[in-house]
């Protein structure tokens, strides 16, 4: 078990998750006014959180492969449809980041990968990949990190569009 990466992993996650809303918090009066706006934010927030919230599950029982399967493959759905159903098209005709939207896109496909891993481990091994499982998951929960801190970034320097 990765027992000490995830122990260091979450509260990487939610320092991050805290550094992203003091500028949520600076921003907060220009970006209220759009929804569009609103919805980046949320799932900024959420690409924080997430890869937090499944690393401190993992830790609930570090010998339980049940309860990291369950508590990924979960919080990995919700992260899919959370993604997609927050406005990540680019918004009214087709205004936002293009590298952020595709961004965050990738990281919605990369929930996808971890809840399927989380799901049917076996499929690694069925596709040669020599890696556990829960490694796959480690290096893919750092994926979305790195993403949502280059997601971030680019938001943060964006002008918001009222809707």
């Amino acid at each position: 078990m990765l027992t000490s990466f995830y122990q260091a992993f979450a509260p990487i996650s939610f320092t991050l998750l805290g550094l992203w809303l003091i500028v949520v918090q600076t921003r907060h009066a220009e970006w209220r006014r759009s929804a569009l706006q609103r919805r980046r934010t949320y799932a900024i927030t959420l690409n924080f959180a997430f890869p937090g919230l499944m690393s401190l599950l993992s830790l609930v029982d570090p010998r339980s492969q049940t309860i990291w399967r369950a508590s990924f493959a979960a919080v990995a759905i919700v992260g899919v449809f959370a993604l997609v159903t927050l406005g990540w098209s680019g918004g009214p005709g087709g205004r936002g980041n293009p590298v952020a939207v595709a961004a965050l896109l990738l990281a919605a496909l990369l929930y996808a990968v971890v809840a399927v891993i989380a799901i049917a481990p076996g499929v690694l091994s069925g596709l040669g990949i020599s890696l556990t499982p829960l490694r796959a998951e480690a290096i893919l929960l750092s994926l979305l990190v790195f993403l949502g801190v280059n997601v971030a970034w680019l938001l943060m320097f964006d002008e918001p569009e009222p809707d």
